[in-house]
């Protein structure tokens, strides 16, 4: 089965962590990609004439462009980081990765995902005259992901 893009769903929080408001992101969003990033580690021994790389960690980002639509709660809460200039905790809320393409066995709309806590970076709000305004940057994941199941109907993810 090939996956199409329309099968990966996400949601960031829009409220707060004590009270959790999964918004989706999906009108407004041309793009959101994951970039796991991994970093390696090189060593060639003295016997060896080749070198072996381990993984020893990831720096995921997840790069966004979107169109700024008004009350698309999601993309408001990226625009108001960028532009009050939002630093610390302030730019930090979570974000869930869910893939629609696998149901959770005899469990309707709950399917595998993944949670982020996220650091948000705006790096552009900009557009010509007479052109939609568009909004860039990445998420920047904090620490490790959790895995878990995310209901789409209730809106909420449960970690394993």
């Amino acid at each position: 089965m090939k996956i199409t893009r329309n099968l990966i769903a996400d949601y960031l929080n829009t409220g707060t962590s004590a009270s959790p408001v999964y918004s989706l992101m999906g009108a407004g969003f041309n793009s959101l990609d994951e970039n796991p990033n991994a970093q390696t580690d090189k060593k060639t021994y003295i016997n060896e004439s080749t070198s072996s790389t381990t993984i020893k960690s990831y720096d995921t980002q997840f790069p966004f462009d979107t169109d700024f639509i008004k009350d698309e709660l999601a993309v408001e809460k990226l625009v108001s980081i960028g532009r009050n200039h939002a630093t610390g905790s302030s730019a930090e809320t979570e974000y869930v990765r869910v893939d629609l393409y696998d149901e959770v066995a005899a469990t309707s709309n709950t399917y595998k995902a993944r949670k982020f806590k996220v650091a948000i970076e705006v790096s552009n709000i900009n557009g010509a005259g007479g052109e939609v305004v568009t909004v860039t940057g990445n998420l920047n994941a904090i620490g490790d992901p959790v895995q878990g199941t995310f209901d789409t109907s209730t809106k909420t993810f449960t970690a394993e």
